[in-house]
């Protein structure tokens, strides 16, 4: 008796019954990863606009902009039933699209006015945006990658017999999308 439960054991072990919740738990930490790369863009935001706001009392509409899009970003609730409705991902990853757009006005200004530019603090502080921006690309990244390995397992065999039986709670993730106006090439404009 105990060598077949130690044989059904290892045999279990060996198709995959594990896979579905080893495979949500790295999305949920993926998720988690680009939620926290968001929260370091929003936390370093602010240091840039107080900076920039000494420096480019012309340009109060683009701070302002970017003041309202940050408001935004952080003002949606997000948890781990986000990833798994629809709607609330939208409305997140639209608040974000919105937020990145009015940084890359706000870069677009400091190249238009060399005495910004040649801020050090500002130089400083636009690298670390550009930074952030990146690490929330690959964040974003590794999420997609992630959701796909356990939306793959989801669907396909041996995975679907142990969603259908085991794991029946277990939904598919949502990945990040892009609108079309997002695809359009941005034009900069100097007026």
């Amino acid at each position: 008796m105990p060598f077949l439960l130690l044989a059904l054991s290892v045999g279990l072990a060996g198709c995959g019954v594990n896979n579905i919740p080893t495979n949500e738990e790295k999305a949920k930490a993926a998720w988690s990863e680009v939620l926290s790369q968001y929260q370091r863009r929003a936390e370093l935001i602010p240091n840039l606009v107080e900076t920039v706001k000494g420096y480019a009392q012309q340009e109060k509409d683009v701070l302002t902009q970017v003041t309202q899009a940050r408001a935004n970003a952080t003002s949606i609730k997000v948890d781990a039933s986000t990833i798994t409705d629809p709607e609330t991902f939208k409305k997140f990853q639209d608040a974000q699209a919105q937020l990145s757009g009015a940084l890359g006005r706000l870069i677009a200004v400091s190249e238009a006015y060399p005495d910004l530019k040649s801020n050090q603090n500002f130089l400083a502080l636009q690298a670390q945006i550009e930074g952030t921006e990146n690490r929330i690309a690959v964040a974003r990244r590794d999420y997609i990658e992630a959701v796909r390995v356990y939306n793959t397992e989801l669907r396909t065999f041996p995975g679907v017999l142990w969603a259908s039986t085991l794991y029946r709670s277990s939904k598919p993730m949502e990945t990040f999308t892009i609108s079309e106006e997002q695809m359009k090439v941005p034009q900069v404009k100097f007026n």
